[in-house]
């Protein structure tokens, strides 16, 4: 993985307001144990990431955003390449900062992927989202 890798994250439903993400969705829960998980983007396409996620996971997106290593960098967050519970998969490691700077943290990585816009939406998908898992790990 190099400092411009593209980390795809998965867009839950639940997290677009105004047709754009909310820094919810580059935040951990709490059963996320700090850690948020995103797709490897040298090891799979924005759309791949989706059908995996969509298909084969169960779970619900509305389509793909990305930031890359170096922005999880510059947040003092390290990208572990875990490949748990699938090869593509990578944890985002919130652990070390407190409250306040996760939030600040996704902010900022909500801007850059904003910014950077879709990777990949399905578009029907966000018209009528199937009944599905609502894990949005």
């Amino acid at each position: 993985m190099t400092p411009d890798t593209l980390l795809y994250r998965q867009i839950h439903p639940n997290f677009i307001q105004n047709g754009r993400p909310t820094t919810q969705a580059f935040r951990p829960t709490p059963k996320d144990e700090n850690q948020l998980s995103v797709y490897d983007g040298d090891k799979i396409q924005p759309q791949a990431s989706w059908e995996h996620y969509t298909g084969v996971l169960k779970y619900r997106s509305v389509g793909v955003m990305a930031i890359t290593n170096a922005e999880c960098s510059a947040q003092s967050l390290p990208v572990v390449a875990d490949g748990k519970p699938f090869p593509e998969h990578c944890s985002i490691d919130f652990s070390s900062l407190k409250r306040s700077a996760i939030e600040k943290a996704a902010k900022v990585l909500a801007v850059r992927a904003v910014t950077r816009g879709w990777q990949y939406q399905d578009t029907q998908h966000l018209a009528a989202p199937a009944e599905q898992n609502d894990d949005c790990k």
